[in-house]
């Protein structure tokens, strides 16, 4: 994780987070006290991890964490009251927030940062074969076009198609893809 945001109505639960961060070795560190704040901060930029300290001036913070967990993109923990811990956890953990009851020590607040790394670690490697899976698909999809047309202008099968494009694929040293956007250009205009 190399940013994170706070955000956190206290200034001793400020200067805890932060030093517990710093010694995480997370470069950027962002302070905030009210959940308008991050909302409008969260539009400009995203944080690897968000640190949400409950209740804040203008909201408890449930609907704050639930929103950015929901974007997918931040790791989330929620810090709440031990008496609202069970309620609160039952309405976050269904978006992927981490709730931690306080009063949090080092050692809790440890587990939960290498926690939240390691979804963060996995949540990241999930997305990028997600697009790596969206472009292949997409790649197949611009071929299948290309074979329709080479079907229906040249009266080739199937097969020909497809074996007509790997073919000029492997001549140009190209990817079948570039091979299919060439035969849509000419066809399609």
């Amino acid at each position: 994780m190399d940013n994170a945001l706070i955000v956190s109505s206290s200034e001793k639960s400020i200067t805890f987070f932060t030093e517990m961060l710093r010694a995480a070795s997370i470069g950027q560190i962002v302070v905030l006290g009210t959940c308008g704040e991050a909302r409008r901060l969260l539009l400009e930029r995203d944080f690897d991890l968000v640190l949400i300290n409950a209740p804040l001036r203008d909201e408890s913070g449930e609907s704050l964490a639930g929103h950015i967990a929901s974007k997918g993109v931040s790791q989330v923990i929620l810090v709440v009251k031990s008496e609202f811990f069970e309620e609160v956890s039952a309405l976050t953990e269904q978006t992927g927030v981490l709730t931690v009851a306080k009063p949090m020590n080092r050692t809790l607040f440890w587990a939960a940062l290498r926690l939240a790394k390691s979804v963060g670690l996995r949540l990241k490697s999930m997305q990028s074969e997600n697009s790596k899976l969206k472009q292949k698909i997409e790649d197949i999809r611009i071929v299948d076009r290309a074979k329709c047309i080479l079907i229906s202008h040249l009266s080739m099968s199937e097969q020909e198609a497809h074996r007509y494009i790997e073919k000029q694929a492997m001549d140009m040293r190209t990817t079948k893809r570039a091979v299919a956007e060439g035969i849509l250009k000419i066809y399609e205009n």
